[in-house]
C-alpha cells in the first residue's frame, strides 16, 4: 500500500484516539484528575502554554530519551533543557541521546507532541526533574497534541512512581 497524506492523517488521528482512551482510563481512577482538550495544537511547551493562559515553564514536558539504548523518560518544566551529562550521570549508564519519532512511539504508545507520563503501553523507567516543584500545578500532555492533565508535581510523582532527579541546565 502506498500511504498518501490522506492515510497518514487518518493514521494519526486514529492512534491519538487511542492514546487518548488509555490515559482517560488510567486518570478514572483518579478523581482529582481531568484532562483538558483543546481545540487547538498544543503540540509544544509554548503553544500549551498560550491556549492555558500560563508560562511555558508550567507545561510538564515529557521527553524519551536512550539510556545506553534503553528507553526512559523525563519530565521537566517546558522552558528547561535537560543536561545529557547529568542524565548519563544520574542513571549511571555511558550514552544518551534523544529517542526518534519511531522510537518514541513503539516505547510509549504516543506519537511525539504529546507524550503522557501515565497510559505508557510498556513499563519505561520515568524520572521528574525537580525544576517542576516550582509550580504548585503543571500540564503534562494527556496523550494527545491537543490535551493536557493539570496535576502537582507531587502527585503526578505518586501515580507514577517516577524518581525525582536534578538534570536541568
Amino acid at each position: 500500500m502506498i500511504w498518501t497524506p490522506a492515510h497518514v492523517v487518518a493514521y494519526k488521528r486514529r492512534e491519538e484516539a487511542m492514546s487518548l482512551e488509555r490515559v482517560k482510563e488510567f486518570v478514572s481512577h483518579y478523581p482529582d484528575l481531568e484532562i483538558v482538550l483543546f481545540d487547538k495544537s498544543t503540540h509544544t511547551a509554548d503553544l500549551a502554554a498560550q491556549a492555558l493562559g500560563v508560562a511555558p515553564a508550567q507545561i510538564a514536558k515529557t521527553l524519551v530519551f536512550l539510556a545506553d539504548g534503553q528507553p526512559v523518560l523525563v519530565v521537566t518544566c517546558g522552558d528547561k533543557k535537560i543536561n545529557t551529562k547529568k542524565l548519563a550521570k544520574e542513571l549511571e549508564v555511558r550514552k544518551i541521546r534523544f529517542a526518534d519519532a519511531k522510537t518514541v512511539e513503539d516505547a510509549t504508545g504516543f506519537l511525539p507532541g504529546g507524550v503522557s507520563p501515565i497510559g505508557l503501553i510498556s513499563d519505561i523507567p520515568l524520572y521528574l526533574d525537580q525544576s517542576l516543584w516550582d509550580f504548585d500545578t503543571v500540564y503534562a500532555a494527556a496523550g494527545t497534541a491537543n490535551s493536557a492533565l493539570p496535576v502537582r508535581p507531587d502527585r503526578l510523582c505518586e501515580i507514577t512512581g517516577a524518581k525525582i532527579i536534578d538534570v536541568c541546565c
